[in-house]
């Protein structure tokens, strides 16, 4: 994992008088995968946003492979079409059936064949455990089924990189396993994951690194075990205090 398929340098952010990322620089390797945490307002939505240019930065630089993000000339579709992102909110269209929401975005987006879009949909349905909801809309889904057919739509653009923005923040506890369980399937398939989340079981089992942010600034970075056990910076133990 020497490849770095991310890379952010010096990104800034504000809206208003407000400092949501002030001077982040991080890289992520091909196959890594990366648990962001920290407090409220810390931008680490923020960050994960402008990856795929959902958020302009104010100025600074982010690199998806040989593709600046950050380029008033970037071809952001191609780019997007590469990065794939889960919300915490699940974000399907309701009047659509759970098939129909997979394979729409490859059908407009990638011009694939319907048959060749629904078929690539099934097999993602049961990748994610739910084969049997094909037909199914998603008001008739718990939230863990709502959220796993947001993976499976993310998942059937193909993407190279996968960002998830607190997928599991509003699901219900017992929910939540079933969503990380297909999180940490991916991870051993060699994803690239970035993930704000503050998951810490995901993080020992899947997380090649965690990031710690705070203010708009990243604070400390390492391995799970030693960030968790013996954090150097006196905010990061203050933090983990109250989330281990």
């Amino acid at each position: 994992m020497d490849e770095s398929i991310i890379r952010i340098k010096d990104a800034r952010k504000s809206f208003g008088h407000v400092h949501a990322l002030r001077g982040v620089s991080l890289e992520v390797a091909k196959g890594e995968v990366v648990l962001v945490i920290g407090p409220s307002g810390s931008g680490k939505s923020t960050l994960l946003r402008s990856i795929n240019r959902l958020e302009h930065l104010s100025s600074g630089e982010i690199w998806v492979e040989n593709d600046s993000v950050t380029s008033p000339h970037a071809d952001i579709r191609r780019i997007r079409e590469e990065v794939g992102m889960v919300f915490q909110s699940f974000n399907l269209f309701p009047h659509l059936t759970v098939l129909d929401n997979i394979s729409l975005a490859p059908v407009i987006v990638r011009r694939d064949s319907g048959a060749e879009a629904k078929t690539r949909a099934r097999a993602l349905l049961e990748r994610v455990g739910l084969s049997d909801k094909a037909a199914s809309y998603p008001d008739e889904l718990s939230g863990g089924q709502q959220q796993r057919v947001a993976i499976a739509r993310a998942l059937a653009m193909q993407p190279k990189i996968m960002l998830f923005d607190e997928p599991t923040s509003a699901l219900d506890p017992e929910m939540i396993k079933e969503v990380l369980d297909v999180m940490l399937d991916l991870a051993k398939e060699g994803m690239t994951m970035l993930v704000v989340s503050h998951e810490m079981g995901f993080a020992r089992a899947a997380a090649d690194r965690v990031v710690f942010m705070d203010e708009g600034l990243v604070v400390e970075s390492g391995p799970p075990g030693e960030l968790f056990a013996a954090p150097k910076e006196e905010r990061t133990q203050r933090f983990l205090e109250h989330i281990l």
